[in-house]
């Protein structure tokens, strides 16, 4: 048609032709994206492997939480109640068991190998105490209360005695002081195989302990006195 119709629509399929996209196939349309996307500038303020990581530990343990706040009772709250709880539980078996060891260390005996008197052991722990070196203190205090009833025949000398052993035996001589013995080799085996410290306090006790007994009189002193004088 030459009229102006005809003219009016092959000028719209014209400019309808010239909007119509080119058709590019979808393969190379996606590697060419990849291609772009891979250029360093797009990827400048990506986070690093470390940083991956830690996002995605983090979001795991708010994964956790989650799911746990919401099987726990209470919800969230109740969830805070029983973390603190087990917290004070923890809290409260490290201060009753001491730092965990490496390895379980049998008792050794009270004194090793070398023989000293009880005189010494005092001068001795006296000097730690001075420089405020409580553990050693008390260690050493500890085997000078020993010694000392070694040396009045209260206690019969033995080498291999440990200082649980020595508790005891002048516990069942003594009865009057058989629970502060038992508290004062308690201490001793903390300090000394627990990995724990002493304190001031804990050096004071066994310093009166060790002078009490120095005082007391074992019950096999006094049937022998009785049996003297029936």
């Amino acid at each position: 048609m030459t009229g102006a119709g005809g003219t009016t629509t092959a000028v719209r399929f014209i400019r309808a032709g010239e909007d119509i996209p080119v058709d590019t196939p979808r393969v190379p349309a996606r590697e060419a994206a990849r291609d772009e996307l891979s250029d360093p500038m797009y990827h400048e303020h990506d986070p690093n492997l470390l940083e991956r990581g830690l996002d995605r530990f983090w979001d795991w343990i708010g994964d956790l939480f989650s799911d746990a706040a919401g099987t726990a009772p209470g919800g969230p709250l109740g969830l805070v109640v029983l973390v603190l709880i087990l917290a004070a539980l923890v809290a409260a078996l490290w201060w009753r068991l001491g730092t965990p060891r490496r390895a379980a260390h049998s008792p050794e005996t009270l004194f090793g190998d070398t023989l000293r008197s009880a005189v010494d052991h005092r001068a001795t722990a006296a000097a730690h105490a001075e420089a405020r070196r409580w553990t050693e203190a008390v260690q050493e205090r500890m085997r000078a209360l020993v010694r000392s009833l070694e040396d009045r025949a209260v206690l019969d000398p033995r080498p291999g005695r440990t200082a649980d052993e020595a508790a005891s035996e002048a516990g069942r001589l003594m009865p009057a002081h058989a629970d502060r013995l038992r508290a004062a080799a308690r201490v001793f085996d903390d300090v000394t195989y627990g990995g724990r410290t002493a304190d001031e306090a804990a050096y004071l006790a066994l310093c009166t302990l060790d002078l009490d007994l120095e005082a007391a009189k074992p019950l096999l002193a006094t049937g022998a006195a009785r049996g003297a004088a029936g």
